[in-house]
């Protein structure tokens, strides 16, 4: 997959924990998920539980300890779907 479609994805999976969908659409690596979009860390957590349902894929502690921006989601994300193949 491609950054620019796990972005795509991504989106999907972030749009019903926040209100700010201006800034949703317009979300690119540097946009902060609790800043920018508003998502509080309990939500955080859902979004992380739904991307690994999304891409059936296991993010551990560490990994999700990092997704606090866009980039950095996709980077996981990236990672874990290679350790699949």
């Amino acid at each position: 997959m491609t950054r620019q479609e796990i972005l795509s994805e991504l989106k999907k999976v972030i749009a019903p924990y926040t209100t700010n969908k201006e800034m949703l659409a317009g979300i690119d690596d540097q946009t902060d998920l609790i800043k920018d979009l508003k998502i509080n860390s309990a939500n955080l957590v859902d979004i992380i539980i739904d991307a690994e349902a999304k891409y059936d894929i296991e993010i551990d502690y560490d990994s999700a300890d990092k997704m606090v921006n866009v980039g950095t989601c996709i980077d996981v994300i990236s990672e874990k779907l290679s350790e699949k193949i």
